[in-house]
């Protein structure tokens, strides 16, 4: 591989620890893993997360309470 082979992001990388594949042998191999990857993702369904209208309604929590100021009757 290249190194523009290496920089893009959908580059397969196949590590043979143990006996020699011959370049055949790895062509075929990532050949039917891609393939077995497109499948999956072309029929995988994720559910639409639900949001209920008091989700979409509420309002988002204000800033953090400032620990270095002291407050209350116990400041001293």
């Amino acid at each position: 591989m290249s190194e523009s082979d290496d920089a893009r992001p959908d580059a397969a990388h196949l590590h043979v620890r143990r006996g020699s594949a011959t370049p055949e042998e790895i062509a075929a191999v990532i050949a039917v893993v891609s393939e077995s990857l497109a499948q999956e993702a072309s029929t995988a369904v994720a559910d639409e997360p639900a949001v209920s209208a008091w989700r979409i309604s509420a309002r988002g929590v204000g800033n953090d309470l400032r620990r270095d100021v002291p407050w209350g009757r116990w400041a001293g």
